[in-house]
């Protein structure tokens, strides 16, 4: 995308946590990059809260100030791009790193969420009996967040959901920071605001600690898109998938589309947010085998080793009722609805993709259990 709007004759700048590594380096050869402004920021030199387990796992109040973390220079590095005047438009990228494990923040945002006042997710006893082997293995073994077992048996359950949103409270402001200059500057009535998240979240949900789930608490993330020449305020319940934004992007300024972009372009949900011939569902993918398809109304999920799952979010929106699950009856009405989801699943599965993430641990983990069963 960065390179697109380049070549299309915009001004192209990025700044702190966009891609991965050195993937931010395109802004550096097609525009200019901030820099990465300390990445998942400074840690104290004993970890706070948990005490094991991979360096980044971590939460609690650190450091003393805003400025010492790093969102808090890449929003000043975003407004002061936006005080600039430019002979052309401008794409500029904002990155923010939080929040993230470590879920750190000064103690003024903890501040704004006592312990106390904390309110937990909702949770029901034994929710994942009624899912595959396969599926737990998949999201357990191999990763590198602690347990949920752990984090109750510790008591730091409340405190890791205080640091979660003490983490969030702070990037609201930074954002706030960033917008605020965008009003102020004379870019405010012709520059096009896209919000968006990488992934969801798990705290607690399904007994499952950070990403990487076919689940809603895994997958689902915010995605507002504010366009000067269109109604604000609008909200659709139509599923929508992070592919879709460079197509809407493109149309949005009026750019010559892209055949190769899988996506589909938002502006018909932008003039109608209730479309009733939308029929594009959101489809998620954990390795070769593991798709989620996430229509308006329901999620399925299939696995690498035949397993399924469907929610009605109508009636579940915690996901907690499998109804695919062994020697459970259906409602009436649904085997045709669940056929129309299966109909959805990529054709075609794309090899596994070379890497050593803890993403690639966890699938190679679950398959080897799949074959050894």
């Amino acid at each position: 995308m960065p390179e697109r709007f380049a070549d299309d004759g915009y001004e192209v700048m990025g700044v702190g946590k966009i891609f991965h590594g050195q993937g931010n380096q395109v802004f550096a050869e097609v525009g200019s990059y901030g820099g990465g402004m300390g990445g998942f920021g400074p840690s104290p030199e004993k970890k706070i809260s948990q005490p094991h387990g991979h360096p980044l796992w971590d939460w609690g109040a650190f450091p003393d100030r805003d400025e010492e973390m790093p969102d808090y220079r890449v929003a000043n590095w975003a407004i002061e791009r936006l005080e600039n005047d430019y002979d052309k438009p401008f794409f500029l990228a904002v990155g923010f790193w939080r929040p993230h494990v470590p879920m750190f923040a000064p103690q003024t945002w903890f501040d704004l969420h006592p312990r106390s006042k904390v309110k937990l997710p909702a949770v029901i006893k034994n929710d994942n009996d009624d899912i595959s082997r396969y599926a737990w293995d998949l999201t357990n073994l191999k990763h590198v967040s602690p347990t949920h077992k752990w984090v109750k048996e510790a008591g730091q359950w409340e405190h890791a959901v205080q640091s979660y949103l003490a983490s969030t409270s702070f990037v609201d402001h930074q954002l706030g920071r960033v917008l605020a200059a965008l009003e102020k500057s004379k870019h405010r009535d012709n520059t096009i605001v896209v919000l968006f998240a990488d992934h969801g979240f798990h705290l607690g949900e399904k007994e499952r600690w950070a990403k990487r789930t076919l689940w809603e608490d895994g997958t689902r993330i915010p995605l507002i898109v504010v366009d000067p020449a269109r109604k604000g305020g609008q909200i659709s319940t139509k599923p929508a998938e992070l592919i879709d934004i460079f197509p809407t992007l493109l149309a949005l300024n009026g750019l010559r589309s892209d055949a190769n972009q899988e996506g589909q372009s938002l502006v018909p949900l932008l003039d109608n947010p209730q479309q009733s011939d939308w029929k594009n569902p959101a489809i998620t993918s954990f390795g070769p085998g593991n798709h989620a398809v996430r229509t308006e109304r329901y999620r399925y999920i299939h696995y690498n080793d035949g397993s399924e799952e469907f929610y009605d979010h109508a009636n579940d929106q915690h996901e907690w009722h499998n109804l695919l699950s062994p020697g459970k009856t259906l409602p009436n009405g649904l085997a045709e609805t669940i056929e129309k989801h299966r109909g959805q699943l990529p054709k075609k599965e794309h090899a596994l993709l070379p890497g050593n993430s803890t993403g690639h641990s966890a699938f190679q983990a679950a398959e080897a259990n799949r074959k050894d069963r």
